[in-house]
């Protein structure tokens, strides 16, 4: 099964392809939002002690189980229950992951699209036609339409050609691109005036606001959302490692390459925020709440853009790309969730799966479109709000209490012969059957009665 299904060929690629999977939009755009909203520093501190604490142990947990199983989220999660009951539910939570992450790729890709057009927007009005110009930065239908498929047909291409000549190939060229622009973005970003503020806003920690609840909360799911846990792509991800790889090892480096993603944008946003505050552009309210955080990088700023003068069409077009590079390192991941299940399922040639699982979450995403006040906020919170959490609380449980602890020892000593002597067989094993189960269980407490 794990030739059929290809591999990733080398450590390197596995762990740029899986932190592009976890790199998006919710680290570029969502944390240096909510780091903004919530204290700044005293964020960023929380949250790189949570992605320690929650993220590493539940990406372990995630990518052992994908490589046990060699299969799709449902196979891999019956592969480590241990009777028919727990077979049951097991499957039951890979096939949720699996919608889930579909429900996630289908509006992602209407965001994508947006970021898209907005790339295109300054060479546009460069070139001179202000009326192509304002159309691609306009919500109308027809804009939506066309990007939103768009983004999903360049993502069906890539994910068309395989684990090595697509996935890894491409996310190998991505990933570094994605750090070059966003180093260059903030090193051009320090130098306006005002940056030197919203750095320091950004570094500075306030102590007494590290123990507020509403940070630690939107810290626990910024932690949570920010390595793609629970939707089932980093299991479809781990089923494609060799035998002989270090789980653990691998793990902790894809989540230092993702929180240094995060780093660096927040370390590019927050100041562009008091760049543009400089600029008289409203950041914060009078209560010094973030004014409109959804529409951040989709009006405020632009209008930051649009006051550097000549420099802003390139600026605006870089960033704009960046997220649009973002955007498809995970995407790629998520419509590779469904197409692994349809063809371990069917047996239907990878071509052609990759084709129809495409097609069919395009004409969902464009259904959303059509429907877009009812059905955007809507599918949103139903997949990362409640579903995506609970399928997590199911890994946890499976990784601690169902999947027997001598069998997850000779799974994760295939890739480390001394693994039980370490100190991460001495923690790992009660940390992921404890502690991880009471950090995923209030987060689906806190999304219930959100």
């Amino acid at each position: 099964m794990a030739q059929t299904r290809g591999q990733f060929s080398s450590r390197l690629g596995f762990v740029l392809a899986a932190a592009g999977c976890a790199v998006g939009v919710g680290n570029i755009w969502g944390f240096p939002t909510q780091a903004a909203s919530n204290g700044g520093g005293a964020f960023l501190l929380v949250y790189l002690v949570l992605i320690f604490m929650l993220g590493y142990p539940m990406l372990v947990a995630e990518l052992l189980i994908g490589r046990a199983g060699q299969a799709n989220p449902m196979k891999s999660m019956q592969s480590v229950a241990s009777s028919p009951l727990t077979r049951h539910i097991g499957a039951t939570a890979g096939i949720v992951s699996i919608l889930v992450v579909t429900l996630i790729f289908t509006f992602y890709s209407i965001i994508s699209g947006w970021f898209i057009s907005f790339t295109l927007a300054p060479v546009v009005e460069l070139a001179g036609d202000r009326g192509k110009s304002v159309w691609l930065t306009d919500f109308s239908l027809s804009r939506n339409l066309v990007f939103t498929t768009l983004f999903g047909l360049i993502t069906i291409l890539v994910v068309k050609k395989g684990i090595k000549d697509g996935i890894e190939k491409w996310s190998t060229r991505l990933m570094p691109l994605l750090f070059l622009l966003l180093i260059a973005s903030a090193m051009y970003m320090m130098t306006q005036n005002g940056a030197m503020e919203g750095l320091k806003a950004y570094l500075l920690p306030d102590f007494s606001q590290v123990f507020d609840a509403t940070l630690l909360a939107n810290a626990l799911g910024q932690t949570f959302f920010s390595l793609s846990l629970g939707s089932g792509a980093m299991m479809v991800y781990g089923s494609y490692l060799s035998k002989q790889d270090s789980v653990p090892k691998l793990a902790a480096q894809v989540t230092l390459v993702d929180t240094g993603v995060a780093f660096l944008a927040g370390l590019l946003i927050v100041p562009a925020m008091y760049v543009a505050m400089s600029q008289g552009v409203e950041i914060f309210d009078a209560n010094g709440d973030l004014i409109a955080s959804s529409n951040l990088v989709f009006k405020v700023l632009p209008a930051l853009f649009d006051t550097m003068g000549s420099a802003k069409y390139i600026v605006s077009t870089g960033f704009f790309f960046l997220l649009v590079i973002a955007a498809l390192t995970s995407s790629i991941a998520m419509l590779e969730t469904p197409v692994a299940f349809v063809c371990e399922l069917t047996r239907i040639d990878r071509s052609k799966a990759v084709w129809i699982v495409g097609l069919t979450a395009i004409s969902f995403s464009n259904l959303i479109v059509f429907n877009f006040d009812m059905l955007f906020e809507l599918i949103i919170q139903i997949s990362t709000q409640y579903a995506q959490p609970l399928a997590s609380l199911a890994v946890c449980i499976f990784a601690g209490w169902v999947w027997h602890r001598n069998k997850v020892l000779a799974e994760i000593r295939q890739g480390d012969d001394n693994i039980e002597n370490s100190l991460f067989w001495k923690i790992w094993p009660a940390y992921v059957k404890f502690v991880c189960p009471i950090l995923v269980g209030l987060l689906v407490i806190r999304s219930i009665t959100a």
